[in-house]
């Protein structure tokens, strides 16, 4: 066999053993979401969303308050997260010397790899001993896990942007605070808001933190976040151990809702990406 035919048959080789692999990755995406929809679909409707929990042992109900609950805990934590995330990025790539940046940039990652639950547990230390459970530590516990991936998107695409465009806007005499805010900000907003993105579909699915916060909650509707907030994470794991079969086909359910969720989320961030590449690419 000569050298350049045993080169192309180890190229096709691995070519085939790539294509199995993404397609083995697509494969297991497609078996989760469909178990999880044929196992749940019986329970969606309509009075699943607008509802809230049945009595034990009765048919129907819904996860209305887990529902505008998570959606209540991920905005308060996004409102905190997303303006410190960015300052912070702007401060290590904008004006912090490397000898302070590198820091920080460890310090995020050694953030972004501390476990959920531990964070969980430093926000119930903190904030719920000697108070009580509410919505806003459990926004906190959630805006704590965002902020790492906040900030550390929103360097790399500050990162990305020409430095060309630095220098013409101090060469036109503009100070350096107009430049990043007039310039380098809105040139990659785009990025910012993908890293966001993915920040609130990593929030959103937390359970281990909510657990310690924000799990001792109503089955009624409500809006106060002094008060525990219901949420789909914990309804999930609440509903898995009951022993009423209604309850885990809601489960079931409402973890569909959750990974479509995800799905839309990441689908966004995923466009948003591209958008803000052909945008810093002109």
């Amino acid at each position: 066999m000569s050298r350049l035919r045993r080169r192309k048959l180890v190229s096709r080789l691995a070519e085939a053993v790539a294509t199995l692999a993404a397609l083995g990755a697509v494969g297991v995406l497609v078996l989760l979401v469909g178990s999880v929809f044929l196992k749940g679909w019986r329970a969606l409707g309509i009075d699943f969303f607008t509802k809230g929990p049945a009595v034990f042992g009765q048919a129907g109900g819904g996860i209305a308050p887990a529902l505008l609950g998570s959606l209540e805990l991920v905005a308060l934590a996004t409102a905190g997260a997303l303006p410190v995330g960015v300052l912070v990025a702007v401060y290590v790539v904008e004006l912090a010397p490397a000898r302070i940046g590198r820091p920080v940039r460890v310090a995020l990652d050694v953030l972004n790899g501390v476990p959920s639950i531990v964070i969980g547990i430093f926000v119930f230390s903190l904030l719920v001993v000697g108070n009580r459970q509410s919505g806003l530590a459990g926004a906190f516990a959630l805006g704590t896990i965002m902020l790492p991936l906040v900030a550390r998107a929103t360097m790399e695409v500050l990162e990305l942007v020409p430095a060309s465009l630095r220098e013409a806007s101090t060469a036109l005499g503009a100070a350096r605070w107009r430049t990043t805010l007039s310039v380098v900000l809105p040139s990659a907003l785009g990025g910012i808001l993908t890293g966001t993105t993915l920040a609130v579909a990593r929030a959103a699915g937390e359970t281990a933190p909510l657990l310690f916060t924000s799990s001792i909650a109503s089955g009624l509707v409500q809006a106060d976040p002094r008060n525990a907030l219901a949420s789909i994470p914990v309804t999930i794991f609440t509903y898995s151990e009951s022993p009423d079969p209604a309850l885990h086909a809601q489960a079931w359910a409402a973890a569909f809702v959750l990974i479509a969720f995800v799905l839309v989320t990441s689908l966004a961030a995923r466009l948003l990406l591209d958008r803000s590449r052909r945008r810093l690419a002109r």
